[in-house]
């Protein structure tokens, strides 16, 4: 899969925890791999309207994350080991995952489970008719 000349933010909404969140709740597993797809997980993730200003945000941090990836090296399994991840690296991720988790509520979340009632609050109103 891919998406042509797409913007810096979007990746960094697919490398968020919430979209994380999403994909292990509607794209389910393959033995022990992620199942992604377009029309499972992608078209169907809720994105609430985001500012230029989120935007910006997204795409300074995604930049910065692509940066580290490729000064500390290594491949992505390496990288992003939970136990040997680089620390700046995780900050990164973190700050990301904080500009994103603020474009859909303003405190912080107590746990991915209230990620998931706000994404599926989401979803159903973008496929019913008050969406």
């Amino acid at each position: 899969m891919a998406i042509y000349n797409a913007p810096m933010w979007l990746l960094g909404i697919l490398e968020s925890r919430m979209h994380m969140v999403w994909l292990r709740s509607v794209g389910g597993k393959l033995e022990t791999r992620y199942r992604y797809s377009a029309g499972l997980v992608y078209n169907t993730f809720p994105i609430k309207g985001l500012s230029t200003q989120r935007k910006n945000e997204m795409t300074r941090v995604m930049t910065e994350i692509l940066e580290l990836r490729e000064y500390d090296g290594g491949t992505l399994a390496e990288l992003y080991n939970k136990d040997t991840m680089p620390e700046n690296l995780r900050k990164k991720h973190e700050e990301l995952d904080g500009i994103v988790d603020r474009a859909y509520q303003q405190r912080p979340f107590e746990s991915d489970e209230k990620r998931l009632d706000i994404l599926l609050n989401l979803y159903q109103k973008m496929t019913t008719k008050e969406g």
